[in-house]
């Protein structure tokens, strides 16, 4: 059975960071596109940042782009977020993806992913 499963969420000061983490298990997802998601409460899920297949494309939402780095050790199955200057606004709960196929080279459209982990929620106090 598959399953990603995160952790690193919280509770932390305007300015400050935390690196989320998604283990995954039940196989590799190495050669796969991943993605972090985040939805806060009220609003529709969202795009936070993408990591091609090949491991070396990133992409970021524009909210979030020069604070948030996506990354992925294939050694440990295991993706990251590192989330710096977290301002109130990225309050929600994050989610880690990952692709459906790996025909998919990298995509910020919820429907290509097809594992999802179970969410993990950060709180960012002013």
């Amino acid at each position: 059975q598959v399953q990603l499963v995160e952790s690193g969420g919280g509770l932390v000061q305007a300015g400050g960071s935390l690196r989320l983490s998604c283990a995954a298990s039940g196989r590799t997802f190495s050669g796969y596109a991943k993605a972090w998601f985040r939805q806060a409460p009220g609003k529709v899920r969202e795009f936070v940042a993408g990591l091609g297949r090949s491991g070396s494309r990133t992409d970021y939402a524009t909210s979030v782009k020069g604070r948030f780095t996506i990354s992925s050790d294939n050694a440990k199955n295991t993706m990251y977020l590192q989330m710096n200057s977290l301002k109130p606004e990225d309050t929600a709960v994050y989610y880690c993806a990952v692709a459906r196929t790996d025909y998919t080279v990298y995509s910020r459209e919820f429907d290509d992913y097809g594992y999802w982990g179970q969410g993990t929620p950060v709180t960012v106090s002013s």
